[in-house]
């Protein structure tokens, strides 16, 4: 059958006219039943218009089934009962009964949440209004899953019921697969929807995080966040402790360095790690110390991240250019590496502090360490050192220190190095591997 000839098939006219024509000879010939057949499973194929195909198969139903009234209720694809889609397949004699029907209907009200049971109620109530009826019931079921529900009204009590009937089992499996296929897509496409929405966030979360490093006097710096999704909970940031000057004098500035993971990933993470990023910036604006900028910082943000059941760790410092020194508080993140030059050794910034969002008196305290010329600081995030190999190795604390130290040794610039600490964990992962957390770096170097 050709394409032309498939697409006839399809049309509820020729339907209409086919069966009009030989009513009596529908079922006896296979050749004209494999027509509608073959009509069928191409409208399946090319499913579009789930409306058009319940009408479809009612037309099926009305002429191949013609002494009974077959009343189709689906259910959409949220499972509830799909009102504007009930069909009721009967002959020009049932016009009457079929108002009734639809009557009846329209008065029995299903609760918004439809649960099975309630179709029970309303089958019960369907048989005391319509005694003299002989009603039928089977369930649309595709993959063990309930589609919706028909109901055979037959005029003879006594009738020989066509629930078993080959002919209705295959028309009736048909629906159950095109109201499957109608759920799929609307599916899909809340997925899609959804993807959206978080791409575009994904977008505008790192638009938040710096374009690009600002000029610092003395300092050779690099930056790069790698989300293990779309939306990731690393946060890294630079701020200028002085605002309404000429960028020529930002540059002497104090400026404030600040690295920070919110437990978890994906989209609450995001979320936090933004509300995090407005709160922090109006607090480096104050001019206060380390330790208090983060115990301020814990005071406003500790409910948010209470009832969100998250918490954050945060590393916070500021560098003044010109008596190079660093001063910084941690709130339990990874402690960054110190390069020192002079002594070709990697030592740790650490200060106490507690995580930000558990506990509401935390305390912090301010580390304070002057920098020297080639001195190099490397800020992370644990999605560095918690990366593993295909045996289930860690990339570990260690083995970046060891990374760090050799490339050190040599005339590198930030940039360079950064590029290849991560080229050194795209080697350890493997191929074909992903992150399994956000992975952040942060790297300044003294010229």
């Amino acid at each position: 059958m050709n394409n032309n000839q498939k697409e006839k098939c399809l049309s509820n006219k020729f339907c209409e006219q086919f069966l009009d024509n030989e009513p009596k000879a529908s079922l006896k010939n296979i050749n004209k039943f494999t027509e509608i057949a073959s009509s069928l499973a191409y409208y399946l194929k090319s499913f579009s218009n789930i409306d058009k195909l319940l009408d479809y198969i009612c037309l099926i139903f009305k002429h191949i089934f013609n002494e009974k009234i077959i009343l189709v209720i689906p259910l959409n694809y949220e499972g509830e009962i799909w009102h504007e889609n009930i069909k009721i397949s009967a002959n020009d004699k049932c016009l009457t009964i079929q108002d009734e029907i639809i009557s009846f209907f329209n008065k029995f009200h299903f609760s918004k949440n439809f649960k099975i049971k309630e179709i029970l109620t309303f089958e019960n109530a369907l048989k005391n209004n319509f005694k003299e009826y002989k009603i039928e019931t089977k369930k649309i079921l595709s993959r063990s899953k309930c589609r919706g529900f028909v109901y055979i009204f037959s005029n003879d009590l006594s009738s020989q019921s066509i629930i078993d009937d080959n002919n209705f089992n295959f028309i009736e499996n048909c629906l159950a697969v095109g109201l499957e296929n109608y759920c799929l897509i609307k599916t899909k496409k809340k997925h899609e929807n959804v993807d959206r929405e978080i791409s575009t966030g994904a977008e505008i979360q790192s638009q938040l995080l710096p374009d690009y490093c600002p000029v610092i006097y003395g300092l050779d710096l690099a930056a790069h966040c790698r989300p293990a999704l779309q939306l990731g909970g690393d946060y890294y940031d630079f701020m200028c402790l002085k605002t309404n000057i000429s960028e020529k004098r930002k540059e002497k500035a104090r400026w404030a360095l600040v690295i920070g993971d919110v437990m978890g990933k994906g989209i609450p993470a995001g979320l936090l790690m933004t509300m995090l990023r407005g709160m922090l910036r109006a607090e480096v604006l104050t001019g206060l110390p380390p330790d208090r900028i983060l115990h301020d910082l814990n005071q406003l943000a500790i409910n948010d991240l209470d009832q969100s059941h998250r918490f954050v760790t945060l590393f916070y410092s500021d560098y003044d250019p010109r008596t190079r020194k660093l001063r910084f508080a941690n709130a339990a993140h990874n402690p960054p590496l110190l390069w020192k030059s002079a002594d070709q050794k990697i030592i740790k910034l650490d200060a106490e502090g507690f995580v930000l969002g558990l506990q509401k008196d935390a305390k912090y305290k301010c580390g304070e360490i002057k920098l020297n010329d080639n001195d190099l600081v490397l800020y992370y995030t644990d999605g560095v050192i918690d990366t593993s190999n295909y045996l289930g190795e860690r990339f570990d604390e260690e083995r970046l220190i060891k990374t760090l130290t050799k490339l050190c040794k040599q005339s590198y610039t930030s940039q360079e190095i950064l590029n290849k600490i991560f080229k050194k964990l795209d080697d350890f992962t493997g191929q074909n591997r992903h992150l399994e957390d956000d992975a952040s770096m942060v790297i300044f170097q003294l010229k």
